[in-house]
């Protein structure tokens, strides 16, 4: 905690600069008056805005190594907020986020999941928190149920114990109980742990997110390496997707965190169009310039294949939980707020798509520009 002394109101250590001749009988003159605050110097506003200045926000971002979490970190920095950015990966691994915020703003902090007082520790002067934890896929170390359910909870709990008055907590659009998706299954429980742990939480439901890094559009043109072909289960006319722009879910937590009536509501963000999953695959191609030739895949033999993919030693390319989450319709929630709510226009797979999927192009088509391309077909299911 700060505490600033007051003289006259100027700061003791500018007293010599007065009183040149340094009398003790001048110094002991002077009324010095001590106000303890409580809360830490990076907390409170200073500047005209951006990077050099303080906007009064001081964040703890766990997961903020990962795809989301560097859009989240830019927005921030580039506001002028101080960062915690907790991590568990070589230093010089995570080097590229430094630069996203003003000198010293961007502090890098090691931590251990399933040591409290690491997470204590993390969120000390801070207050937001924002918790973006997820993985694709278990590990030994770690199941779904640790990453999606023990942890959010032991971050609300402690964020709750430490009076942070914002958090903001990632989950999914699809997250069920009763979903076939163990990840889903995981996300929905760990929502109600959350909440159930710091009501006042912000809890943020995307749809599956794309841009330059995703694992969503990426994953579907990387396939053309198997084959030449896109299996799909049904050839993907019985799954509705609504993506939503990784960016635009960047933008909302921020202005969630700026916005004081966001407290204890639940988002659904998702992108403005609906697409049944075969139309998009092929707009993905579409835009690629590579032949689309899709062909169906029956579950169990789609399950066998990634069980393949699972099994290796390195990460995998994709599992039996993410074929289900893949094939899954994006619900609907008419009465939840979105994107909209926080001020945003949400942006739409056509506005992006290249931006995404123009590495994927062959030489000869690298600069064809997007509008010869047909948009994909929307959907109103």
């Amino acid at each position: 905690m700060a505490a600033i002394t007051l003289v006259c109101c100027r700061p003791a250590s500018v007293l010599p600069r007065i009183f040149s001749d340094g009398s003790p009988v001048v110094l002991a003159s002077v009324p010095v008056a001590v106000q303890q605050r409580k809360v830490h110097h990076s907390v409170i506003p200073r500047g005209k805005g951006g990077r050099s200045s303080f906007s009064g926000i001081s964040a703890t971002v766990f997961g903020a190594t990962g795809f989301l979490g560097r859009y989240v970190v830019n927005r921030l920095g580039r506001m002028g907020s101080q960062i915690v950015i907790p991590h568990r990966c070589d230093q010089y691994d995570i080097m590229y986020l430094r630069p996203m915020g003003d000198l010293g703003q961007i502090i890098f902090l090691e931590w251990d999941a399933r040591n409290k007082e690491t997470i204590k520790r993390a969120m000390a002067h801070s207050n937001v928190v924002i918790n973006l934890v997820g993985r694709e896929w278990e590990t030994r170390n770690y199941r779904f149920e640790d990453i999606y359910v023990s942890i959010p909870q032991a971050i609300a709990k402690a964020a709750r114990e430490a009076g942070i008055p914002k958090l903001i907590h990632m989950s999914h659009l699809n997250a069920d109980i009763r979903s076939p998706s163990k990840y889903l299954r995981n996300k929905a429980v760990g929502e109600r742990a959350v909440r159930d742990e710091f009501p006042d939480a912000v809890i943020m439901k995307p749809s599956e997110m794309f841009g330059r890094e995703d694992r969503f559009l990426n994953h579907f043109a990387n396939m053309r390496w198997f084959g030449r072909a896109v299996p799909m289960i049904a050839l993907g006319k019985k799954t509705v997707k609504q993506p939503v722009h990784v960016v635009d879910v960047a933008k909302a937590i921020v202005n969630a965190i700026k916005d004081p009536d966001s407290n204890g509501k639940t988002y659904a963000l998702v992108g403005p169009n609906r697409y049944l999953l075969h139309d998009l695959v092929e707009y993905v191609y579409a835009v690629a310039y590579r032949p689309f030739v899709p062909y169906p895949m029956p579950r169990p033999l789609y399950h066998m294949i990634a069980k393949f993919f699972e099994i290796n030693p390195f990460e995998p390319w994709t599992t039996c939980d993410k074929v289900d989450r893949l094939h899954l319709t994006d619900m609907k929630y008419p009465g939840l707020p979105g994107l909209e709510d926080l001020g945003i226009v949400p942006s739409s797979v056509e506005q992006k798509a290249i931006e995404v999927l123009r590495r994927h192009r062959r030489f000869r088509w690298l600069e064809a520009e997007l509008g010869e391309t047909k948009p994909a077909k929307t959907v109103d299911i």
